[in-house]
C-alpha cells in the first residue's frame, strides 16, 4: 500500500474514530507500524536546515493503542502485559542489545546500534553506530543521529500530542553526557557537546558566553556547542534568586575526533563537569 494511500485512511479515522473498527483501516495502521519498525518512515525528516513533522505518522501512532491488544509477554522468566510487542531479531538488524535494554516495535534501531540496559520508545528513531548508555532513555518519537552517544541516565523526552509538536531532535556526532535532560522538542544541532545534567526544555535559556555579547537561544543548540549547566539571576515577588540555564561556553574543535569523550571536549575551555 502507497504511503498517500496510509495517510489517507489515517487522517479519515483521525477525524472519525469510527472508522477504528473498520479492518482495513486497522491494518492500515498496523502497517505504519511496521514501516515505522523498518525506518521506512519517520515522524521526522531532515529537509534541508529544516525538520519537518509528518503529523500523520504521529496520528497512526496515537490510534494504534487502541485498536491494539493487551496481551502478556514473556521474555525467559521475565513478563510483561502491554499493548505493544518488544522489538525482535537484533542479531539480522545488527543492533546489540544487552540485558536489560528494550526496545518497543514500532522504533527503529539502525545498524550498528548498541543499547546498554536502556529503553527505546515507539515513533523513535535511532540512526547508526549510536550508543544508548546504561539507563538512557529515548521517548517516542525522538530522533537521534548518527554515531550519537547518549551517556548514562540521558532521558530524550517523548512526544505524541499535540500532533503538531515537534519531536526532541539530536543531529549526528552529538556527545550528551550523564543525566542530561532533553524535552518539549528541544533541538540538539550537529556535534554538539552537552556536559553532565545540562537540561534544555522548549523555555530553558540557552546563552552564548563564548563571545564579548551573550547571545541566547531558546529550545535549539547550534551546531558544535560545547554546553554546561549555568544559572542566571531571576527576580521573584519574594526576591531574587538563581534559575537553571545552559551555558554555552565555545565551540567543538574541529580537530576534535567525533568519538572524543566528554572530559576531553571540555578540557579546551578549561571547564570540569
Amino acid at each position: 500500500m502507497a504511503f498517500e494511500e496510509l495517510q489517507q485512511i489515517v487522517e479519515n479515522a483521525w477525524e472519525n474514530r469510527d472508522r477504528l473498527r473498520e479492518e482495513s483501516t486497522k491494518k492500515a495502521i498496523i502497517t505504519v507500524i511496521e514501516h515505522l519498525d523498518k525506518g521506512e518512515i519517520r515522524v521526522a525528516q531532515q529537509d534541508g536546515d529544516n525538520w519537518i513533522v509528518n503529523q500523520w505518522v504521529k496520528k497512526a501512532v496515537l490510534m494504534y493503542f487502541p485498536i491494539a491488544q493487551m496481551e502478556t509477554i514473556e521474555v525467559g522468566p521475565f513478563e510483561f502485559y502491554d499493548k505493544i510487542p518488544l522489538k525482535k531479531n537484533f542479531e539480522q538488524l545488527g543492533v546489540r542489545v544487552v540485558p536489560h535494554g528494550i526496545a518497543r516495535h514500532g522504533s527503529y534501531l539502525a545498524k550498528g546500534v548498541i543499547m546498554m540496559p536502556s529503553y527505546v520508545n515507539i515513533g523513535a528513531y535511532v540512526d547508526e553506530g549510536t550508543m544508548v548508555d546504561t539507563w538512557a532513555t529515548v521517548g517516542s518519537c525522538a530522533q537521534v543521529g548518527k554515531h550519537v552517544h547518549l551517556s548514562g541516565g540521558v532521558g530524550l523526552g517523548g512526544v505524541l500530542e499535540p500532533v503538531q509538536a515537534a519531536p526532541v531532535i539530536v543531529e549526528d556526532g552529538c556527545f550528551i553526557g550523564s543525566r542530561c535532560i532533553v524535552v518539549e522538542g528541544a533541538h540538539i544541532g550537529k556535534e554538539a557537546v552537552l556536559g553532565a545534567n545540562v537540561v534544555i526544555t522548549g523555555s530553558t535559556k540557552i546563552i552564548d558566553v563564548s563571545g564579548e555579547n551573550p547571545v541566547e537561544y531558546k529550545g535549539y543548540v547550534p551546531p558544535r556547542s560545547v554546553v554546561i549547566p549555568g544559572t542566571y539571576p531571576k527576580k521573584f515577588p519574594a526576591g531574587e534568586y538563581h534559575v537553571p540555564c545552559a551555558l554555552i561556553i565555545g565551540k567543538r574543535k574541529a580537530t576534535t575526533d567525533l568519538k572524543t569523550s566528554l572530559n576531553d571536549a571540555l578540557r579546551d575551555f578549561n571547564v570540569a563537569v
